[in-house]
């Protein structure tokens, strides 16, 4: 109609070119590409937390600067925007729990002589790398083993050696680790004492020097994740709750349930617990030692000595 209207062309031309150009042109050069723009911007989505609505083909490819650097500023903005918007929710976050009380879903280890006497080995600056790592291995095999007992069971009965029937339990689906590097890497050792065959993620989450804000650099992730009926998240210090969030979103997105996410940490602040219990009520915390809000990390240079 434009072309007839504005142009003075006649019907007959139009359909002689669509036929002819538009048409074989666009199945020949544009459809075939629809595919690999769909994979391009769903990958780039999922690395910004966007959804994209359309895909985007670029004629010409790298050589159209022009294009890609409208894309690019575009999504420079888009981040930019959430960024702000982040940093917004987590000051809007902390006022709305700065003094409420601790969720029941913060599960403190009980402070038994033992647990105390291990506490004081670690945090005395005399004590010697080799007892460090023996003592905090001990600790964090402890504290996985109480975030064990937040798992799902079954009833299962057993065959004894005497001929005897014992009624038992046994673990309902399958349970993995995702570490938190680099910090989580010292619950790796005590991780594999109590469970000696789970399979084992890691994410790597750091701070933005100019914002502080926190920021996915590296993920791996078990391929049947989302199937696990139990997933723990280890990270042996947790001060603010801002990686903590992120490391929890990134498992809820890639289909992990929040109740079945136990995370697991040596110290924690309370601010920090009750910023991630807020947001995910339903995921489980086991910690050690509740400590100041925001304190240094420290654990990961003593045990790895560096």
């Amino acid at each position: 109609m434009r072309d007839v209207k504005d142009r003075g062309r006649d019907i007959e031309g139009c359909v002689k070119q669509w036929t002819s150009f538009v048409k074989p042109n666009f199945q020949r050069h544009v459809y075939p590409q629809r595919e690999n723009a769909g994979e391009c911007c769903m990958t780039h989505a999922d690395a910004i937390g966007l959804w994209a609505k359309k895909d985007i083909i670029i004629p010409r490819g790298i050589d159209n600067r022009v294009a890609i650097d409208m894309v690019v500023k575009h999504i420079q903005l888009l981040l930019v925007k959430k960024s702000r918007n982040h940093q917004n929710d987590l000051k809007s976050l902390r006022q709305q729990v700065e003094d409420e009380p601790l969720s029941q879903n913060a599960l403190l280890l009980k402070q038994s002589k033992q647990i105390t006497a291990i506490s004081t080995i670690l945090q005395n600056p005399v004590t010697d790398d080799v007892d460090f790592i023996f003592y905090f291995d001990r600790l964090s095999g402890l504290l996985v083993e109480r975030a064990l007992e937040n798992l799902h069971f079954d009833l299962k009965a057993v065959r004894t050696p005497q001929g005897t029937e014992y009624q038992g339990l046994e673990t309902k689906g399958e349970t993995s680790a995702v570490i938190i590097l680099r910090g989580g890497s010292c619950f790796e050792t005590g991780l594999k004492r109590v469970i000696p065959d789970c399979k084992i993620g890691r994410l790597l989450v750091q701070s933005d020097y100019r914002t502080g804000e926190p920021e996915l650099h590296y993920a791996h992730l078990p391929d049947d994740i989302s199937q696990h009926s139990s997933v723990l998240l280890l990270d042996p210090q947790m001060s603010s709750g801002g990686a903590a969030l992120m490391t929890v979103r990134v498992l809820v997105d890639h289909g992990v349930e929040a109740s079945s996410i136990v995370f697991v940490t040596y110290s924690a602040g309370k601010m920090g617990l009750n910023r991630l219990l807020k947001v995910f009520p339903d995921v489980r915390v086991v910690v050690c030692t509740i400590v100041e809000d925001y304190h240094e990390r420290w654990v990961e240079k003593r045990y790895f000595g560096c």
